[in-house]
């Protein structure tokens, strides 16, 4: 018995591993364009004054994709299975950056980063279901935090190859690192909370039962305001700091690549410290509620106290990526409030629903910042983000030590 449940726990952890680097490689090819924007978009023609116009059309393009997907692959994880995700998306999202390597014009960029998005939007909901589905629930905080922390670090890996390798080279790297997990999956099990789903008579991944009740569909959108912040700084701050750099008077105009790498260093760290902070306090709603405060400071501090160097500058960046070091906690809270038939779709909708949250943030930002400047748009949108998250929050219910093993009816 005891030879049997070590097997199991080493099973376990090793699901955790692969999940992690599944997510690693993910974050790779989602950050990618953020840390290659400007070099590859000068390099195949766009003017150095279009470049953040043009970049964040090419990200709602890609946000538009986890959009879709998200829908996509959400229903395929509860019909289908979490395994079928995890191999679909990354089957995707490796050719679409292979074939990114070799894109000329900014149309063809466009398509690329869509059919991207859309590989890329099964990978963090399938993994986070099926690790809170195999965990038991006082260690499942843990699980979900070292995929996260770990994962998130692929922006960083992303911005050290995008600058020292060249952009091209990087898209063909994140392809590679796809396939190559790809195999490395071939020996992962499904959940036994979703084969025990398979024998039941049970309706499955359909979104009529999130429609069903407005409780539900409310719940669901509880959990998408609560990560507004991410968004707002991944996406906008981050994705734009030569821009809002310039504007804060830095000389030399500080990298995209450094900004994004730093920014992912100071999220895994403060996604390590959210959960920790969880597991302590036994609480999921208190260590979110810290965290999206937190967000606020540190999005005051980037924007009104940039210092006189660019290493104070890139510090900041490095801060405000702390700041939203809740991420991994967002998508495990959002897995623990719904059941087992409909838990993929909600933690593959939810994540990518944040991210496409980025298409209404750009589109009010760059609605005020002709008027209003950069610097006073993007504190009057990011001050409405961190608002939202923080009473959204407070009207989650607590999920720390619930037990999984229930279907929606």
């Amino acid at each position: 018995m005891k030879t049997f449940d070590t097997i199991k726990k080493n099973n376990t952890w090793m699901l955790v591993v692969v999940a992690a680097l599944g997510y690693f490689v993910d974050v790779y090819d989602l950050l990618l364009f953020s840390a290659i924007r400007t070099t590859s978009l000068t390099d195949i023609g766009v003017k150095s004054e279009d470049s953040l116009t043009i970049g964040l059309r090419l990200l709602n393009w890609q946000m538009a994709g986890l959009l879709i997907g998200a829908f996509c692959w959400g229903v395929l994880g509860d019909k289908k299975g979490r395994l079928t995700v995890l191999f679909g998306s990354i089957i995707t999202y490796s050719v679409a950056n292979l074939l990114n390597a070799h894109v000329q014009t900014v149309e063809q960029y466009e398509w690329l980063r869509l059919f991207s998005g859309i590989g890329l939007a099964g990978e963090l909901g399938a993994g986070i279901t099926l690790i809170t589905e195999v965990m038991p629930k006082e260690k499942r905080g843990i699980g979900t935090t070292i995929i996260g922390s770990f994962g998130l670090l692929g922006a960083v890996l992303a911005s050290i190859i995008g600058l020292e390798m060249g952009w091209r080279t990087a898209f063909t790297v994140g392809g590679l690192m796809g396939l190559i997990l790809l195999v490395l999956r071939l020996g992962v099990s499904e959940s036994q909370m979703f084969e025990q789903l398979r024998q039941k008579h049970v309706v499955r991944g359909d979104l009529f039962l999130l429609l069903k009740r407005p409780k539900r569909l409310g719940k669901l959108s509880l959990c998408v305001l609560v990560g507004l912040p991410v968004y707002f700084i991944v996406g906008l701050l981050i994705t734009g700091a030569p821009e809002f750099g310039k504007a804060l008077g830095m000389n030399p105009i500080p990298k995209a690549g450094v900004a994004v790498m730093l920014a992912y260093i100071g999220m895994s760290i403060g996604d390590i410290l959210c959960g920790v902070v969880s597991q302590l306090l036994k609480s999921r709603k208190k260590a979110l509620l810290s965290f999206a405060m937190l967000s606020g400071l540190t999005i005051g501090v980037f924007l009104f106290f940039p210092g006189s160097s660019i290493t104070h500058f890139y510090w900041n960046c490095g801060l405000v990526g702390f700041g939203v070091g809740f991420w991994a906690l967002i998508n495990t809270n959002t897995a623990e409030q719904f059941g087992t038939n409909l838990r993929a779709t909600v933690a593959t909708l939810s994540p990518n629903l944040i991210r496409a949250s980025l298409i209404p943030i750009s589109a009010c930002f760059n609605a005020l910042k002709d008027g209003l400047g950069l610097i006073s748009a993007a504190l009057m949108v990011g001050s409405f983000c961190v608002l939202i998250s923080i009473l959204s929050t407070v009207c989650l219910k607590e999920t720390f030590n619930k037990d999984l093993d229930y279907d929606e009816v």
